[in-house]
C-alpha cells in the first residue's frame, strides 16, 4: 500500500460528491474528503476515503493542499455554495494542483409558466413573495434563513431543512415554533411534495434550481398543478477556472479526467 497522504482531494457534501467517491473507490484511487459539517459526514455514507470535517476559507485550503501534496482537487460541492468554490479555485491556483469542477447539470428551462418566477437573489425572491398571500414555505435549507426571514418581516414562514441538532437549533434561535419547521432530509417524490404542501397551504413556495439530484422539478411541478405561486433562486454565476482546471457535468465526463489521471500516474 502507497504511504503518505491520498493524492485526491474532493470538496463535497452533496450527493454528488458521494457518487463521485463510489467512483474512486471502484476505480481503486486514494482520495480524501472534505465536508463542512458532521452532517455531511453521515451523508457521505459507506465510503472508503477519509472524511474531513471542518469548514476552510482559502488560506486554510492552501496549507491543506500542500501539507498534504494533494495533486488532483475535484470540486463537487452545492451549485450554490459559490464562496466555497471560489477559495477552492483560488487555493488550486495558489499551490498549482489541478482542479476539476463537477457542476450538476441546470433544469432551470424545463418549467415555464405564469406562476413560477425566476429570480436572481434572496433580496429578489423576497420582493416578489412580498407580494402574494401570507404563508411562505421556504425549501432553500437553512444557510440564508436568517436573510429570509428579515426580508419575509411579516410572513408566516414554513421551513424545510435537515433534521439535525445544528440546524434546529439554528432555527430556535431565529425564532421559528415548531409549527414552522419541517425537518426532513430530501430529495423527495413529486406525490410526497404535493401532499405536503396541500397539507401546509403555502401561498408561496420559494425554492432554488438544485437540478435534478436536489428534485428540482419534483419541487416546482407539484406547486403548478396545485396553483401555487413558486419562487425558483437562480444558481450563482458559474466561476471562470482559467488555466488551473476544466469544468464537467456528468459523472461521465469525470470517468474519462478519471482515466486520463490514471494513465499520467502509469496505472
Amino acid at each position: 500500500m502507497t504511504k503518505g497522504y491520498p493524492p485526491i482531494h474532493v470538496f463535497g457534501g452533496t450527493s454528488d460528491a458521494r457518487l463521485i467517491c463510489q467512483q474512486l473507490d471502484t476505480a481503486g484511487e486514494r482520495y480524501s474528503l472534505s465536508v463542512a459539517t458532521e452532517a455531511g459526514w453521515q451523508l457521505a455514507g459507506d465510503i472508503r476515503g477519509e472524511v474531513v470535517v471542518g469548514r476552510m476559507d482559502a488560506a486554510a485550503m492552501v496549507e491543506f493542499l500542500i501539507n498534504r501534496q494533494v495533486r488532483w482537487v475535484i470540486d463537487a460541492s452545492h451549485p450554490y455554495a459559490d464562496l466555497l468554490s471560489h477559495n477552492v479555485a483560488a487555493a488550486c491556483e495558489q499551490t498549482k494542483v489541478s482542479l476539476t469542477r463537477y457542476q450538476r447539470p441546470s433544469e432551470i428551462e424545463v418549467f415555464n409558466h405564469p406562476q413560477l418566477y425566476k429570480v436572481d437573489s434572496v433580496t429578489a425572491a423576497c420582493s416578489v413573495a412580498q407580494g402574494l398571500g401570507p404563508r411562505v414555505l421556504l425549501t432553500t435549507g437553512s444557510k440564508q434563513l436568517a436573510e429570509y426571514q428579515q426580508g419575509l418581516a411579516g410572513k408566516t414562514l414554513l421551513v424545510r431543512v435537515l433534521p439535525t441538532a445544528e440546524v434546529l437549533s439554528q432555527c430556535e434561535a431565529l425564532g421559528l415554533g415548531v409549527s414552522q419547521i419541517i425537518a426532513l432530509r430530501g430529495p423527495f417524490s413529486a406525490q410526497f411534495n404535493q401532499a405536503l404542501y396541500a397539507f401546509c397551504q403555502p401561498d408561496v413556495v420559494i425554492t432554488k434550481e438544485s437540478g435534478a439530484q436536489g428534485g428540482y422539478q419534483e419541487k416546482v411541478a407539484p406547486c403548478l398543478a396545485l396553483n401555487i405561486p413558486c419562487i425558483v433562486v437562480r444558481r450563482p454565476v458559474e466561476i471562470a477556472l482559467g488555466n488551473i482546471g476544466q469544468q464537467v457535468t456528468s459523472l461521465a465526463e469525470l470517468t474519462q479526467l478519471l482515466t486520463h489521471w490514471q494513465q499520467q500516474q502509469g496505472q
